[in-house]
């Protein structure tokens, strides 16, 4: 009898062991190059010699073949596993499609996504957070709960992941992956790189992540409704072993892109742009990284020679809003240029401002906890709070675009909120 039992339990063990090998884990979603396209990723431990997503309305009506890739973690060990990416094109606007991915060997749970609609008078509504790690993720729950309840029709997750997935031989990244599937399952989860990704060239991000374009995720751009989203990568501008090919070659494709998206028929379509990045250009926490450097990189670019900074590029071009991460708070800055406020007035809402409007939301939460503010809040800064938490946007139409930060220190209140509104779609400043 004892035999039999623990030849029935290597049995078993044998068989969780291959299924483990090739079961689906960290399932996610992005745009992809069409709004009406998405890209479905995933990983498994071992190759399963197809990638497969099954999809539908109401029923797996489509098969859709994608491909995998090899993905081996720089570490001593060299971990490793198969990323799998599918594309799912020209899905029909409006729908709620149910989907699971992976191949003979095993597939994922069923997951839903409601693909963004075709009217033009759609208010989008999307979360926008960095700086979440494993450890700490104060705002993951209530992400992950905000999410399946349907509010979001994407987020956007400005840059350091995991805290690092890099760490542990990548581990730490798998496990990152696998929490924040509770959202990114469920409708597009875009991203950009922080600090924390910099390790063996930002392999781990690359690898793990599917954006739009032909940058592996650096930058890229996006439109959702009224809004035309650009990515940055500041990380070129600290990490010059990305050399200085890469920060040219970004910012040559910002400025391109910045002025296809201000053709005259195109902005009046699409009014809306707005950029996020992982370090901001201001901020007001008592650090000695970013916010008390005045020149800091992201702004005016490199050392002594002000060459591919970005102030000036983004208020050239009229863009919107600006939203960054990196410091571990919420901050929400005047309409400014040049630390000078330009919107006439310091009262909200901000209406037909003369500059972009900066916000920082980098308190998701991570193992690394809060930022202190220096004592006295700088004229430029409107509103601060070190609470962790996250920030909600909704564009309301061509004119009016709302935002507000929610905190977890205080079960979900919104802590601050502001309108954007002009009178015109497109925005007059700075002066012909």
């Amino acid at each position: 009898m004892t035999s039999i039992l623990v030849a029935l339990l290597c049995l078993t063990s044998s068989t969780w062991a291959f299924v483990v090998k090739y079961q689906p884990e960290a399932v996610h979603l992005s745009f992809g190059d069409q709004i009406q396209d998405i890209v479905v990723t995933w990983s498994t431990k071992d190759d399963t010699k197809e990638s497969l997503v099954e999809y539908g309305i109401g029923a797996f009506q489509f098969t859709a073949k994608g491909n995998s890739s090899l993905f081996v973690d720089e570490g001593k060990q060299k971990h490793h596993q198969y990323i799998h990416r599918v594309d799912l094109k020209n899905l029909i606007p409006g729908e709620k499609y149910m989907y699971h991915c992976g191949s003979n060997f095993g597939w994922s749970n069923i997951f839903y996504m409601t693909t963004p609609p075709a009217s033009k008078t759609w208010t989008p509504q999307i979360v926008i957070f960095g700086d979440m790690g494993n450890e700490n993720a104060q705002s993951l729950s209530r992400l992950q709960e905000e999410t399946q309840r349907g509010l979001y029709d994407a987020a956007i997750h400005v840059g350091d992941f995991a805290y690092d997935m890099d760490s542990d031989e990548a581990r730490v990244g798998d496990q990152f992956m696998k929490q924040i599937e509770g959202i990114a399952a469920y409708l597009p989860y875009m991203t950009v790189p922080g600090n924390h990704e910099e390790k063996y060239n930002f392999s781990n991000y690359r690898a793990r992540f599917s954006m739009p374009g032909n940058s592996e995720g650096l930058w890229y751009s996006f439109n959702v409704g009224p809004v035309h989203f650009i990515a940055i990568d500041t990380e070129v501008y600290y990490f010059m072993n990305y050399g200085i090919k890469q920060l040219v070659k970004q910012f040559e494709w910002l400025d391109e892109d910045l002025r296809r998206a201000n053709e005259p028929a195109t902005r009046t379509e699409r009014p809306w742009i707005v950029t996020f990045g992982h370090r901001p250009m201001y901020c007001s926490n008592a650090n000695s990284d970013d916010c008390t450097n005045h020149e800091s990189l992201v702004r005016v670019g490199l050392p002594f020679l002000n060459w591919f900074g970005l102030e000036n590029l983004l208020y050239k071009h009229r863009v919107d809003l600006q939203l960054w991460a990196h410091e571990h708070s919420y901050e929400r800055l005047f309409p400014m240029y040049n630390f000078k406020v330009m919107n006439g007035s310091y009262d909200k809402p901000y209406t037909n401002y003369k500059a972009p409007v900066h916000i920082v939301t980098g308190s998701a939460g991570c193992k690394e906890g809060r930022e202190k503010f220096t004592p006295k809040r700088p004229h430029w800064s409107a509103y601060r709070s070190a609470d962790y938490g996250y920030t909600r946007m909704k564009v309301f139409n061509k004119t009016h675009l709302y935002l507000e930060q929610v905190s977890d220190d205080k079960a979900g209140a919104v802590l601050d909120e502001v309108w954007l509104i002009k009178d015109t779609p497109v925005p007059q400043y700075p002066p012909n």
